[in-house]
């Protein structure tokens, strides 16, 4: 599970078999303080990958800014390219709930976020996924 805010807007994409998938990035921001007892900050960004009725869901009403929460996988996925081998870990959600709107302040303590209009775990594909298959 994490929670975050779109680095950018999602971008939905149909696989071969016509399954609907749409990526997205997440930041997660640290705040530590270090031995000198100095406030540091830093961001994680994270790929998200997310099938079926969600995928569309998400396309249609998440953008850059919005936050979400996501429950899933890490899955890394290689190819080749130019004769070297290449690398992606991501997270395949099964679960997106939405959060609070990027231009809302910041959310009443006892708000839950909404969720995404489909509740139920997304259909993943039955075929192998050929990482070059994924249009992005």
């Amino acid at each position: 599970m994490i929670v975050g805010n779109l680095t950018r807007d999602p971008e939905m994409k149909a696989l071969p078999s016509g399954q609907n998938v749409t990526s997205f990035s997440l930041a997660t921001n640290r705040v530590w303080n270090d031995k000198d007892g100095n406030k540091q900050e830093a961001a994680d960004y994270h790929n998200i990958i997310v099938f079926g009725k969600q995928a569309e869901s998400v396309a249609k009403y998440l953008t850059k800014g919005s936050q979400a929460l996501v429950e899933g996988r890490l899955q890394t996925r290689s190819w080749e390219k130019d004769g070297q081998k290449m690398y992606r870990t991501e997270i395949v959600a099964d679960r997106v709930q939405f959060g609070s709107k990027k231009q809302d302040a910041a959310p009443a303590p006892a708000a839950k976020p909404a969720a995404a209009t489909d509740t139920e775990m997304p259909e993943y594909p039955e075929e192998e996924i050929n990482p070059e298959d994924i249009p992005f």
